[in-house]
């Protein structure tokens, strides 16, 4: 099969706008969480959220950026990001030979609060007629392409919290299979709504540490109460190795392997001991051609809450063995919080740059590890070591999972 390499970054995440600005912050240990400014959340339990700060308004037109959600706005700003990061221009992504593969675990949240107050309030008659296609969880996908005349391989992955890096694998697979050279692909989430925040809060899943917003995504703390949710977006240019030679494309990283898993077990819990976890991670293993102990980092699903935390360190610690206790493993949520169908991508960008630099980013907030969770998660400080081989584990809600692995890359 067609190898295929990483040659475009485009982050949008409450911590940074760009690949640099990006790394900088987890280099930094900055956070992004702080008080809710797009709407009052004073009566809702949990206040705080990791909102995009930057003005990624800047890559739309003032009318394209009213005729779609902000899940929408985010993706074409992301993919705009990563398509200037690779290089190329909007003239080679043209055709047949570019795909996209964007997804979102909720879609136009934001588009569907406001269009159904409308209908309760003013009735059936007043919805706006681009409710629908502003709302769909397929749009972002569907407006990258038409931003870049891709007309290859369009599709979308909606599996919740492993969107994005089932994004990616998805992507990565039509490019082994030749079907295309290049590939737009990642996730986009603004699900910071006063639905979606109350929904998240009544069940019990995120923070209420309004007090000290900074420091509430603390994965893997013996103190954590719940994750954080954030927003933005994550797209990454994926190119077939022979296609970015021949242009002369800066190359981050070879996604080499993709292990997706149910764990058939509950709706919102883990699998005991992470067993489909375990699964997901054995399978990206051997699609990846490499043995456990080649791996030198783990970018965790890491949420913050106290079951997945567990289930996460004891999957690491079956599938890896007596390696585990070698791996540096961090969450990068505990910068930018949980973007939800966003957060593979964004975190496969972290890991690629982690490959690329040679810098590991920190798990901050890390103040009282839990004593059930004993392995080396980069605590507070992000720390240079030369990694050849990495993983980034997204798990999510319906107990599916996806799971990347990529490599430095070496001609």
């Amino acid at each position: 099969m067609k190898r295929v390499v990483i040659t475009g970054l485009g982050p949008l995440t409450p911590i940074g706008m760009g690949a640099e600005a990006f790394a900088e912050a987890q280099r930094a240990g900055r956070s992004g969480i702080g008080p809710i400014t797009r709407f009052d959340a004073s009566p809702i339990s949990c206040r705080i959220a990791g909102e995009v700060k930057d003005d990624y308004l800047q890559f739309l037109d003032a009318r394209e950026a009213r005729r779609v959600d902000r899940y929408v706005q985010y993706a074409l700003a992301a993919a705009a990001l990563a398509v200037r990061d690779s290089g190329m221009t909007e003239e080679e992504l043209r055709g047949e030979r570019t795909g996209t593969l964007v997804g979102s675990g909720i879609g136009g949240m934001e588009t569907f609060e406001a269009q159904a107050k409308v209908f309760f309030e003013r009735g059936a008659g007043r919805i706006s007629p681009m409710f629908i296609p502003m709302m769909i969880a397929n749009m972002a996908s569907g407006h990258v392409a038409m931003r870049y005349g891709a007309t290859g391989p369009s599709s979308t992955v909606v599996t919740a919290c492993a969107t994005g890096s089932g994004a990616l694998g998805e992507a990565m697979r039509y490019i082994q299979l030749g079907e295309a050279d290049v590939m737009l692909a990642g996730g986009s989430e603004a699900a910071v709504t006063p639905m979606a925040i109350g929904g998240f809060a009544n069940m019990k899943a995120v923070s209420t540490r309004n007090d000290e917003p900074h420091r509430a995504s603390r994965p893997f703390s013996a103190s954590r109460d719940g994750f954080v949710l954030g927003e933005g977006a994550g797209i990454v240019v994926l190119e077939e190795l022979e296609h970015a030679r021949a242009r002369g494309a800066r190359i981050y990283a070879e996604l080499l392997g993709y292990g997706v898993s149910a764990d058939a077990h509950h709706v919102t819990m883990p699998a005991p001991e992470g067993r489909g976890a375990q699964v997901a991670m054995r399978m990206a293993l051997r699609s990846a051609g490499v043995n456990p102990e080649e791996v030198g980092y783990v970018n965790a699903h890491g949420t913050s809450t106290p079951a997945n935390d567990l289930a996460e360190t004891q999957a690491i610690k079956s599938v890896f063995g007596a390696h585990a206790r070698e791996l540096m493993v961090s969450s990068t949520k505990s910068m930018t919080g949980h973007l939800l169908g966003a957060a593979g991508a964004i975190e496969a960008i972290a890991t690629a740059q982690a490959l690329a630099d040679g810098v590991i980013p920190p798990t901050i907030n890390l103040d009282d590890p839990d004593p059930e969770l004993d392995l080396d998660y980069v605590p507070h400080e992000a720390r240079e070591a030369r990694v050849k081989v990495a993983m980034s584990n997204s798990f999510a809600f319906g107990g599916q999972n996806a799971v990347l692995v990529m490599r430095t890359f070496e001609g």
